[in-house]
């Protein structure tokens, strides 16, 4: 029998272990396959590693007119070292409280998007349609949506919905992310003889120096976005040295940036790779492009329908955009690759946003309910129902 609701969806996806690393989604995402195949649903199986899982399911279809997409990823992250009070995979309920791993981030989002395409899948042969991209792998650099998307395995959406938490707010985008490593190399001495080696980290040092005064306008036409605000650089993790008494002849720094749109990111690693010159030299880690959708018709009517369920009404005059990275980018940019248009996209879910990631992680089970009205009123009017 199918799950009756969000909630009891939520319990069963909690279920699954699918923390990443190493994530091993397989299982939890043939689950979810199942239950949408039992329902209608055309449903791929898509793996860009041993048993990291992604499925697209897709209900419907009409040529002059796209479907619609809501995806969420099935990854959760590490539990932490703080010890929960609950079961963090039982799925335990306290009035309104749903906790586990993954409640908030996202499994009750996917549980909402699933059972809100469930509940209109008898009604949308001949429509434009439902696509749900359910992806493996997004809390280590979206890795399963990347692979779709450049693998051109994503077919057509007119619209996508991120169904990340957001306390069922609509969010028009985000930053972009992107992680570098500078490595800086030397020669090691003995301590007593400095002058016989070359250091490091006084390398390093004038690496970090370079760093923090950047200018991005200067190096990347581009120093703030009149919604997300200004670019930014954290200098993360530093790790070198061989031991006190050598001189150091290698040391690493890590760096996250968050960019707006209108900063190339292969631009920008070639700004900082000539701004360092022969100190040190970059590799770039992770990537994830900003994600923005000026807010046009279709948008309006998705804060329409959030409208009731929030304190803070959205408002096309005042969008806003959220501070995490989604799957969005990489869906967005693999659909636009194939023609499918500008594909405006919010991103819009149950989940409580302050709470991902956090030891005694829940959800609001009200919020869940609500989701699953949000979605499928999306869903009936993108599919004219």
């Amino acid at each position: 029998m199918p799950p009756t609701g969000p909630v009891q969806l939520t319990r069963d996806l909690l279920h699954f272990n699918t923390i990443n690393p190493p994530g091993m989604e397989r299982d939890c995402a043939c689950f979810l396959a199942r239950l949408l195949e039992d329902a209608g649903f055309r449903v791929t199986h898509h793996e860009f590693a041993e048993a990291r899982t992604s499925v697209i399911a897709t209900i419907g279809g009409r040529q002059e007119k796209p479907p619609i997409c809501f995806t969420g990823h099935i990854d959760i992250v590490p539990l932490g070292a703080a010890k929960w009070t609950v079961d963090p995979f039982a799925g335990a309920m306290d009035g309104d409280l749903l906790y586990g791993r993954g409640s908030t981030d996202m499994k009750s989002g996917i549980a909402a998007s699933v059972i809100a395409a469930i509940n209109l899948a008898p009604h949308l042969k001949n429509k434009p349609g439902v696509t749900l991209v359910l992806t493996a792998s997004e809390e280590v650099g979206c890795e399963g949506a990347k692979f779709l998307a450049d693998s051109k395995l994503l077919d057509r959406a007119g619209a996508i919905v991120v169904a990340e938490p957001t306390a069922n707010y609509p969010y028009v985008g985000h930053k972009g992310l992107i992680w570098v490593e500078i490595e800086s190399r030397g020669k090691t001495a003995h301590a007593s003889m400095p002058e016989q080696g070359e250091n490091a980290i006084l390398k390093m040092n004038k690496v970090v120096s370079e760093l923090e005064h950047f200018d991005w306008k200067h190096h990347c036409g581009t120093d703030c976005h009149h919604v997300m605000g200004k670019p930014t650089m954290n200098l993360a993790t530093i790790h070198g040295g061989l031991n006190t008494n050598s001189v150091p002849d290698a040391v690493k720094l890590t760096v996250d940036m968050r960019t707006v749109p209108g900063i190339d990111h292969v631009h920008l690693c070639h700004s900082i790779q000539t701004l360092i010159g022969d100190l040190g030299t970059l590799r770039k880690i992770v990537e994830t492009p900003p994600l923005y959708s000026e807010p046009d018709e279709w948008i309006e009517s998705v804060f329409a329908a959030s409208m009731p369920f929030v304190d803070d009404k959205p408002s096309i005059a005042a969008p806003q955009t959220i501070m995490f990275s989604t799957d969005g980018a990489d869906l967005k940019r693999g659909y636009v690759a194939n023609g499918c248009g500008a594909v405006p996209t919010v991103i819009l879910g149950p989940g409580e946003p302050e709470l991902a990631h956090q030891t005694d992680e829940w959800c609001s089970i009200r919020r869940m309910h609500e989701s699953v009205e949000i979605f499928e009123r999306i869903m009936r009017e993108w599919n004219g129902l």
